[in-house]
């Protein structure tokens, strides 16, 4: 009997090889081990620093969609390199929110490497980071809901499109039904927004765990049919595509209440003007409206849209308008703009023009202007007043 370890020559062989090939490869120089990076990294006090490893870059500065208030940066937006090669800017202290961000890289505008947290806009990718404080925004140890991102064909633009959905705690377990509230986004936003920078699931988890919201299916659509311009007509496709291919589906997918009293229908900015452009038409099928920073583009011949071609908002609808019968039934007509939003002039002559046709408009302007941080505030304070 053999009492060799190694009863096939081939293995010991190569057995024999690694063994003398280890103090070798033990020798191999290794490569320097990369700094460690942490970004972004909050303190205590809610001051955010921000840190990218760009070793051979020239200059790294804070970009931004507006969000970090400007005086948050002190005297500069640019990053300092440190020996390791890791560029780091400490801004803030920064009210509690969620704030969108992006790194300059040597005229590159890349998204912090470092943070997984993202939201998109229309056309961009940014890196998200939020910073508590306030109770109804916070991530908190409540029941919570779910947001997907669904998939569905749009008939009236032959293509396959994207929006988001928030269904409440409990959703998943199959019973009952809902009602259901369209959640539209702004001019440089997308269906990701509201429910990334814009807090919507977690606003509405801490609502109804609260006890001061209704349990609620959110549907948040892609308000954009194509590259958004300023100066490019107001396009309705995406008006005629709600009606068509979103509202329909929807709810057939979700086990929602089907009916105006369990419908509504709100947007910021750009979604404001489709609120209205949707909602006054089909007024009988929408209870709720909301228009946050927004109004009638082009009312006011400023900002807005200018003067529309033809017949004026007003002049098209004037029948649905002064229809009494249409008024029954409709539960609430909700504005709110900065006094320092460049659009307050247009939310202003929108909800008088409403008025002036006896809608029971409910107007509240306040501090601010045309940023997240009111539109946050504006879906936490219209969204209990649903449903009741």
């Amino acid at each position: 009997m053999n009492s060799s370890p190694c009863r096939n020559p081939l293995i010991a062989i190569t057995f024999l090889a690694l063994i003398s090939l280890t103090p070798a490869l033990q020798a191999q120089p290794r490569g320097q081990p990369m700094p460690p990076v942490v970004s972004p990294e909050l303190s205590p006090e809610r001051r955010v620093t921000f840190r990218i490893l760009a070793p051979k870059a020239e200059s790294v500065q804070m970009g931004g969609s507006g969000d970090i208030p400007a005086d948050s940066f002190g005297s500069s937006r640019a990053l300092t390199k440190g020996t390791n090669g890791v560029w780091e800017l400490t801004v803030g202290p920064l009210p509690p929110g969620s704030y969108r961000y992006a790194f300059n890289v040597d005229g590159v505008t890349v998204i912090d490497p470092r943070n997984p947290r993202t939201s998109e806009s229309n056309e961009n990718t940014w890196s998200l980071v939020h910073v508590p404080g306030v109770d109804w925004m916070d991530t908190r140890d409540v029941p919570h809901g779910a947001v997907s991102e669904v998939t569905y064909w749009s008939s009236t633009l032959d293509r396959s499109r994207r929006l988001h959905v928030y269904t409440p705690p409990g959703y998943e377990a199959g019973e009952g039904r809902y009602p259901v509230f369209y959640l539209l986004h702004g001019a440089f936003d997308s269906d990701d927004s509201w429910s990334t920078v814009g807090r919507a699931g977690f606003i509405l988890d801490n609502l109804i765990a609260a006890g001061k919201a209704k349990p609620m299916v959110v549907v948040m659509p892609h308000g954009h049919t194509g590259p958004f311009r300023f100066g490019v007509p107001f396009n309705d496709e995406f008006e005629r595509e709600f009606t068509a291919d979103i509202l329909p589906q929807m709810e057939k997918r979700y086990r929602v209440l089907a009916d105006r009293q369990h419908r509504a229908i709100a947007g910021l900015s750009m979604g404001g003007a489709h609120t209205l452009n949707i909602g006054i038409p089909h007024l009988d099928q929408f209870a709720y409206l909301g228009v946050y920073s927004s109004g009638i583009f082009g009312i006011t011949g400023g900002p807005g849209g200018g003067q529309p071609q033809g017949p004026s908002f007003e002049q098209k609808h004037q029948a649905i308008l002064d229809d009494a019968k249409l008024k029954t039934g409709l539960k609430l007509v909700w504005f709110a703009t900065g006094k320092d939003d460049f659009l307050v002039a247009t939310s202003r002559a929108t909800v008088e023009m409403l008025k002036k046709h006896q809608f029971d408009v409910i107007y509240r302007e306040t501090e601010g202007a045309h940023t997240w941080d009111k539109w946050r505030e504006y879906l936490h304070e219209f969204a209990p007043q649903l449903f009741q």
